[in-house]
């Protein structure tokens, strides 16, 4: 089992309905089984009673189906809080931003972080980024993250794994290590 220092906490970060608005963000989404290994995850941290972190994007754009008040601002169903767990309300890409994230953190004595969520290239990518600044020992979980497709600047599209497997390539062993489900299940099991 892993020490005090070491047991990880688990952000999981936007992972809601206003996702499941696809012609909003792109025309595909990659990983349909990303909530599924989110879910897989909450529950294997529950049970271990590892911390975790809701993080629930509120956008301040008009027309944002993340916008607080609005259905797609709730949490999906594979990824709903329990009462006793912490959830924390953002408005930017990165969870650290306009929060009291690292504070918290940081009087928990957390010193590991496993991130799951929506979408790979911005809010989780941004958030890692700053995980691994900070000098947190952070993992990104390659099967329980997903995003959308994108036009690049020269009129090229990219479909939704490619902007996924490119993001996860540009973080792997500099700001996070990208494993599986099972591999981060494995490395916190007694």
């Amino acid at each position: 089992m892993s020490s005090p220092q070491t047991i990880p906490a688990l952000l999981v970060i936007d992972v809601q309905k206003g996702f499941d608005v696809i012609s909003h963000w792109g025309t595909e989404r990659n990983n349909p089984m990303a909530e599924t290994n989110i879910n897989i995850l909450l529950h294997f941290f529950r049970s271990n009673k590892f911390p975790i972190f809701h993080i629930k994007h509120c956008s301040t754009e008009a027309n944002s189906p993340l916008r607080e008040g609005h259905p797609g601002n709730d949490f999906k169903e594979e990824a709903m809080p329990h009462e006793n767990e912490v959830v924390i309300k953002k408005a930017v890409n990165s969870a650290f931003i306009g929060t009291d994230l690292k504070s918290r953190l940081d009087e928990e004595g957390i010193k590991s972080l496993v991130i799951v969520g929506i979408t790979t290239d911005q809010c989780v990518s941004t958030t890692t980024r700053m995980a691994g600044n900070y000098g947190y020992k952070t993992y990104v979980i390659h099967d329980a993250t997903a995003t959308f497709d994108k036009t690049g600047i020269n009129g090229v599209h990219y479909d939704a794994e490619t902007i996924h497997q490119t993001t996860l390539a540009s973080i792997n062993q500099e700001f996070a290590d990208v494993v599986s489900t099972a591999d981060i299940i494995s490395r916190f099991t007694a």
